[in-house]
């Protein structure tokens, strides 16, 4: 009897287990694939079928499947495509799209609205499709909104894998879904890619790669500008001790986004982040006090831009924002902006390449307050490096390298802490002070100059306002010779020379050379303000493509005080001749 209740439960235990790894093919269940048929209700069939025999996969062959309905994944089920691998397109070539193709109609106009796929239960998955939009147009600015295209909300370990979710206006939202997993995911999404708030216990997020797939992309066009300054890629509010790896997006005003809702703000580990083309490659609006652990990562400014930051800590974040083995490079005005009194920003062994793209003067890191550590990094550029603000509580700045030394701009006073770092090649002596010139457009130019364009064929164009920052022994008079062009378009009636707001020398139309009186000054360093009318190569010359907004070209800068030797010291490599 016993014997007989026994092998009873095995049948019903095999019956229970087969079932459950039961599958469903939506060709075998009548589906053409034709692009033009509505399969919503039958696909949502088949996936109630699997739900009801407690899980299963519903298959999906190649073909392109329209539908205009929505989509309901339940608890256990995968709706399963062909693709093994995370698929991409490119450009809007419709004859691309192959495989298993969903064709999403519902929504269009109502970004409120319900879901295209909804991952209804735990255990609900997506894997091997396309998701295309066939009534997107690149011609529609601002885009036209749609609700997520994946949404998961109250259900644990969904979810997405090998899928090209193409051009939705948002891509995959996540909202109280635990230990959710993302991976191998591409696409192009508009206003956002994707959307984590409330996991409280570890979600991954795994080689998701947001590229103008589907996209005719240039900077300029009104489409690709729209997501290069609206869009966001990844979003994280409330999720605890999140693992996001090997990410990558392209062309968005936010690359990385950092933010706070009702339920909280975001810690967790963050490993080879990229931003490419990013008005804000990584945006701090708030974190939890563990922190945000960002290593190897590579953060690039928006094409075109004038003022993108790679990294700004806005001024509510409270926890630490940590970067290790990070690289920065392209059109950036500045590599990290650190604005949070209350936060702590730490940057370790990182490589800063470019900034200052305006030649405004920029640093390659703005701490305007709270607490800082920079240490271990390099800086390929000359100065200035880092600038303290007077309200930063505290800016710890080690064993840094730089381009013609580690330059520091320090307000805190001794709240700043300066060890160990490059050193300028130029050893600045009460006789080096008294007689010496600065080559311009040379290596090593740049410590003497603010706010001037970059260097080219020996010389550097001024803006409307640029600076000249002197070494002076103090209480000397000096003589100050300046080699220059000045074009007509660049007299104004107040152009000229400043100091201390007072115009000690004004510029003449064709002037190669102003030599200036200047009286003797208290402290040790002299700071000059040349003026000067703006004005536009491309504007005056219709074959220029220079858009810049030029003054005064410079070459040559001499400062000689009263009775100085006959040795002229070289400001630019600390050498004398």
């Amino acid at each position: 009897m016993r014997s007989a209740t026994r092998l009873l439960s095995l049948f019903i235990f095999m019956v229970v287990a087969a079932r459950a790894g039961e599958s469903w093919n939506v060709k075998d269940a009548g589906a053409v694939g034709d692009g033009k048929t509505d399969h919503t209700a039958m696909f949502q069939r088949l996936l109630d079928e699997a739900g009801k025999a407690g899980g299963g996969v519903v298959n999906v062959p190649a073909g392109r499947y329209a539908i205009k309905g929505t989509l309901s994944v339940p608890a256990g089920v995968t709706l399963q495509g062909t693709f093994r691998v995370p698929p991409t397109i490119q450009r809007n070539a419709a004859r691309e799209l192959s495989g298993s193709v969903l064709m999403a109609y519902a929504g269009r106009g109502q970004e409120q609205g319900a879901p295209f796929i909804r991952l209804a239960g735990n255990n609900a998955a997506i894997s091997g499709l396309v998701v295309s939009y066939p009534e997107w147009k690149q011609t529609d600015v601002p885009p036209v909104p749609y609700p997520p295209c994946v949404l998961a909300q109250h259900a644990e370990n969904v979810g997405i894998e090998n899928c090209l979710l193409l051009n939705p206006y948002e891509g995959i939202k996540l909202v109280h879904a635990a230990r959710h997993l993302v991976r191998n995911v591409t696409g192009y999404p508009i206003k956002r890619g994707i959307y984590v708030d409330e996991c409280y216990d570890i979600g991954h997020i795994e080689n998701v790669h947001f590229w103008p797939f589907g996209v005719h992309y240039k900077h300029d066009d009104p489409y690709c500008k729209w997501i290069n300054t609206q869009g966001v890629a990844f979003e994280l509010a409330r999720t605890d001790w999140h693992y996001v790896f090997n990410t990558f997006c392209f062309g968005y005003g936010i690359g990385y986004k950092f933010s706070e809702t009702k339920a909280g703000s975001a810690n967790g580990n963050f490993l080879g982040l990229g931003a490419d083309s990013c008005e804000r490659a990584v945006v701090v609006e708030q974190a939890q006090r563990p922190g945000l652990l960002i290593t190897n990562g590579e953060f690039v400014g928006r094409w075109g831009s004038k003022d993108a930051v790679c990294l700004e800590i806005g001024t509510n974040a409270v926890g630490k924002v940590s970067l290790v083995n990070c690289s920065f490079w392209g059109p950036i005005d500045r590599c990290v902006w650190m604005r949070s009194p209350s936060g702590q920003f730490t940057a370790s062994a990182c490589n800063f390449v470019d900034w200052d793209v305006r030649g405004a003067g920029s640093p390659a890191i703005q701490l305007d307050a709270g607490r800082a550590i920079v240490q271990g990094c390099t800086f390929e550029q000359e100065g200035p490096h880092v600038q303290i603000a007077k309200p930063v509580k505290s800016a710890l700045l080690i064993g840094n390298q730089a381009a013609g030394g580690f330059e520091a701009e320090n307000h805190a006073g001794k709240r700043t802490q300066l060890s160990a770092n490059e050193a300028s090649p130029a050893e600045w002596t009460a006789e080096a002070k008294k007689n010496y010139c600065v080559v311009v457009g040379a290596e090593g130019d740049s410590r003497y100059l603010r706010g001037w364009h970059g260097r080219e064929r020996a010389m550097r164009w001024s803006t409307t306002e640029s600076l000249l920052r002197l070494p002076v022994v103090p209480d000397e008079p000096y003589t100050l010779t300046l080699k220059l062009t000045v074009p007509k378009a660049a007299v104004s009636p107040d152009a000229g020379l400043y100091l201390d707001g007072k115009r000690v020398a004004g510029f003449e139309a064709g002037a190669s050379t102003l030599t200036v009186e200047l009286p003797p000054a208290r402290a040790e360093q002299l700071t000059l303000k040349v003026i000067c009318a703006g004005w536009t190569p491309s504007r005056l010359n219709p074959a220029s493509k220079d858009d810049r907004t030029l003054g005064v070209q410079l070459s040559d800068i001499t400062m000689r005080a009263k009775g100085a030797g006959q040795r002229v010291f070289q400001a630019n490599t600390g050498e004398w001749k």
